[in-house]
């Protein structure tokens, strides 16, 4: 081997080594499609960009999204199947190296036990092991999952969850809560909180800010989220558990696009975990990249070059790698 190979292998070496000190490994456990980006093709790309070793494993694997004209064809991994592949992983000592699961889309009850399983696993012998949760459910008022799911994840999941971020259908199903203001956005999260969940973040909602909210929400996309912090109290030895909630105001892009709901996780999962406790400038990030990303995708399609309005990932690989703060017009304000 020449030295200018080995040089370079050993630099290799010791940018992965620091990459995993840093910020981990993630097990991302998510739907699969050969053609266009959701699940685990929305997810593993941003992720690697941003400096985290990703191992995918595809819920399912289709020709394309479903929702195709013509639809479209493909397999679903079974829970056998998934237990065979963490049963691997594991004689390979290979299991405990993951520091995050990341889960998305997931069809069948056995599925979700499985994976439950794994995570109680890790959190059993990885104190510092984080789940981020994509309940991916159903939106406007329509289940994609067999309906089982749904006490699934609310009684046996959701304890057992680090980072949860449903859309406001999904966070419905999870309380029991109809939303139609900001007091029942409020209400879910405490309520999710009281269940050991550390962060909520309210993916997509169809409410106003408040009853006293200073600027008009036409024209505008919401993010609410909410994270428990400790505050010091009166004395040194005196500390408070309470919850810190915000929101993100951005401009709404036109049209509609698939795969932004596990953009948005992964996005989610990469800043919370480089930015540590600045949870506002984590969100601000991982919104202005969707924003980017949209943008993008939208000029794309109306130029006649994305007629199937995919996300245009690659095309917005610079854009993920630094968001652009100025220019997509986000805002977080703290409310609670």
């Amino acid at each position: 081997m020449s030295l200018e190979r080995q040089t370079s292998n050993d630099w290799a070496e010791e940018e992965r080594e620091i990459h995993e000190k840093l910020w981990g490994r993630v097990l991302s456990i998510q739907s699969h499609t050969v053609h266009g980006y959701v699940g685990n093709k929305s997810a593993v790309f941003p992720l690697q960009l941003l400096g985290f070793e990703v191992d995918p494993i595809n819920s399912v694997q289709f020709s394309n999204h479903t929702g195709y004209r013509n639809g479209f064809k493909g397999e679903v991994l079974s829970g056998t199947q998934l237990d065979d592949l963490i049963s691997g992983l594991e004689a390979n000592n290979l299991l405990m190296r993951y520091s995050y699961v990341l889960t998305g889309y997931i069809g069948s009850a056995s599925f979700l036990r499985c994976v439950l399983k794994l995570v109680q696993k890790l959190k059993q012998r990885k104190p510092e092991f984080r789940y981020f949760c994509d309940p991916v459910m159903g939106d406007h008022g329509k289940l994609y999952v067999p309906e089982a799911l749904v006490s699934i994840y609310r009684e046996e999941v959701v304890p057992h969850v680090s980072v949860l971020t449903p859309n406001q259908f999904e966070l419905e199903l999870l309380t029991g809560i109809e939303i139609s203001s900001m007091k029942d956005v409020k209400e879910c999260f405490s309520i999710l909180h009281s269940k050991g969940v550390e962060t909520i973040v309210l993916t997509s909602c169809s409410i106003s800010l408040d009853e006293n909210a200073e600027e008009s929400s036409s024209g505008k996309s919401f993010l609410v989220a909410s994270c428990i912090v400790q505050e010091q109290g009166l004395m040194s030895s005196d500390l408070k558990t309470t919850n810190s909630v915000y929101v993100a105001s951005y401009p709404l892009i036109e049209g509609s696009y698939t795969g932004t709901g596990d953009l948005i996780a992964a996005l989610l999962l990469a800043w919370t975990t480089k930015l540590g406790d600045d949870f506002p400038m984590a969100i601000r990030k991982a919104v202005s990249t969707m924003q980017s990303v949209l943008k993008r995708t939208l000029k794309a399609k109306k130029e006649g070059v994305n007629g199937n309005n995919e996300l245009l990932l690659i095309q917005s690989r610079k854009s993920i790698e630094i968001p652009n703060l100025e220019g997509n017009g986000v805002e977080v304000k703290k409310i609670q």
